[in-house]
């Protein structure tokens, strides 16, 4: 039981460090924007594919690239997920010039509308471009390694490890940066920010750059442990987004941080007294007592 238990922590680990990453670029914006941006999954989409872009175009240049070490893959595959991270940066900018700051003035329920509309059309372009059957990173299946006591696959170790190296990062610029402080101070009130001289425009921008990468960087991961990628990856795991964010505290990256890990190991350990099928439920019910008993959520204030 006890290294049952074991394994799946680590399997909900994995699960949650993806749910995290995603997580907080969803809390950054609804932070800084007010608005739920239902584009945020279909953004992770889009990086995961640009990432098989990229990777395609460096395969159809000889470069394979032979596997670092224990992984699946090599260089290449880092390359693009680098490269898929700045390019849906770029879109997320684009979109927002676009898009998003004409219709701020209007109120965060028109731009929630409008990242609806966004979510289709993305999906839509995705599909028309790469159709919706699903596509694949690497075909070479990995075995898993025991490691004190549980089975793990090395892909899964980088997993985990590149998760907690972009949530250092992020955690180092939001505190040591004048940037990142200014993002904060824009999330505490965007009227006062303004008033004693920050740039909300650039943090603005910066804050689209930040979630869009983040965002990529999660759909990339789940090409990596799933080993393809459909047009509906994104669309799929919104909601367990959302219920991350929420769990966490809406517009606290570090609560999406903790509500990706919790909502992932608590959905996985579920299954060791509900059938598998029924593992969705959990994210649903921890959202709704959270709701309950503190609707600000875990970081949220009061």
């Amino acid at each position: 039981m006890v290294h049952e238990a074991l394994q799946l922590i680590v399997f909900g680990l994995i699960s949650g460090a993806i749910l995290a990453l995603s997580g907080i670029g969803l809390s950054l914006t609804y932070g800084i924007l007010k608005f739920a941006n239902f584009a945020h999954g279909d953004m992770m989409t889009l990086g995961a594919f640009m990432a098989l872009m990229v990777l395609s175009g460096l395969r159809a240049m000889g470069w394979h690239g032979a596997p670092l070490g224990p992984l699946s893959f090599g260089w290449p595959m880092l390359v693009s997920t680098v490269a898929a991270m700045v390019l849906t940066a770029v879109v997320a900018v684009v979109l927002d010039r676009i898009l998003y700051r004409p219709l701020r003035t209007m109120g965060s329920a028109i731009l929630l509308i409008s990242s609806v509309g966004v979510a289709f059309g993305l999906r839509a372009v995705i599909q028309f471009i790469w159709s919706p059957q699903p596509q694949y990173y690497i075909r070479k299946i990995q075995i898993s390694r025991e490691m004190l006591g549980v089975r793990v696959k090395p892909d899964q170790i980088f997993i985990l490890v590149l998760s907690a190296a972009l949530v250092l990062a992020l955690h180092l610029f939001l505190t040591r940066t004048r940037m990142g402080k200014a993002m904060r101070a824009t999330a505490d009130n965007m009227e006062l920010a303004r008033v004693t001289g920050i740039d909300t425009e650039r943090v603005i921008l910066w804050t689209w750059v930040i979630g869009a990468m983040l965002a990529a960087a999660a759909g990339v991961m789940i090409g990596i442990e799933n080993k393809f990628i459909t047009p509906l990856i994104g669309w799929e795991i919104l909601i367990y987004i959302f219920a991350a964010v929420i769990l966490g505290g809406i517009g606290s990256p570090y609560g999406a941080m903790a509500g990706g890990v919790i909502i992932g190991v608590s959905g996985e350990l579920s299954t060791m007294v509900i059938p598998t099928e029924y593992k969705p439920v959990v994210a649903f019910v921890i959202m709704i007592l959270m709701l309950l008993v503190k609707p600000t959520g875990l970081f949220g204030e009061r």
